[in-house]
């Protein structure tokens, strides 16, 4: 995956407010980084998941969240950092939102334009008219469209999850953790794509770039606007 290649694509047709991240899921301590943040270890407290990618997009920050380093029972189960929920929790997650139990020990997040591994999947938080941009691009005809999930609660699961487990690109509509824990603005949505899609979508964008889709949109102006009377031009003027 060329990750300069697709910041440039990103930054050129997407323009997002925030920094777009690389993900990766690592099995031991070994697979991380030399300068990654741990949340325990370096800001003394745990952090939500949501809140740890909330941190990596602002802050800039290269993050690496293991079981001790989170909070939240969602993100725990959804990493497959504990099996399953304490007897009597009122929290539980679907097995697509689900990844192995046991299977990884960190979530590596970064900032794609200084990340310098190679990611699982990359994600994007922006407005519905940057995501409708990347819809269109990765389904690869505009109209295709790609999986949507609005469940309202555990989007760390669709975002992080959910991606991996379906190896396709998701449309996510942040949850109340998110907007709550995570700093997520009222206006933002999660467009999502696995490793094995990053392509598809940098070609999707510069190719429907060519066919006349633009951010920002493009609207229509060139014609002869239907004024109100009074501020017509008098005929006798």
């Amino acid at each position: 995956m060329n990750l300069k290649q697709l910041n440039e694509s990103l930054d050129l047709y997407i323009r997002p407010q925030t920094f777009p991240l690389a993900l990766k899921l690592c099995q031991s301590e070994s697979d991380l980084p030399e300068k990654v943040r741990m949340p325990m270890r370096d800001l003394g407290y745990q952090v939500t998941l949501c809140q740890a990618i909330g941190l990596s997009r602002r802050y800039r920050w290269a993050l690496a969240v293991g079981k001790g380093d989170q909070c939240c029972l969602g993100g725990a189960l959804v990493m497959g950092f504990i099996a399953e929920p304490p007897q009597g929790a009122m929290l539980t997650a679907p097995a697509e939102k689900k990844l192995e139990a046991g299977k990884f020990r960190y979530l590596l997040i970064s900032p794609i334009q200084t990340a310098d591994f190679e990611p699982d999947l990359v994600v994007v938080y922006c407005e519905p008219a940057q995501a409708n941009r990347l819809v269109q691009s990765a389904g690869g005809i505009p109209g295709v469209g790609v999986s949507a999930s609005a469940s309202g609660g555990l989007d760390c699961g669709d975002v992080v999850s959910r991606t991996i487990n379906s190896d396709e690109c998701q449309f996510v509509l942040p949850s109340g953790g998110d907007l709550i824990f995570a700093g997520t603005q009222n206006h933002e949505v999660v467009f999502t794509m696995p490793r094995s899609k990053v392509e598809r979508v940098i070609k999707g964008l510069e190719d429907t770039h060519k066919l006349g889709f633009r951010y920002p949109v493009l609207t229509d102006l060139r014609h002869q606007p239907a004024l109100p009377p009074f501020l017509e031009i008098p005929k006798s003027a």
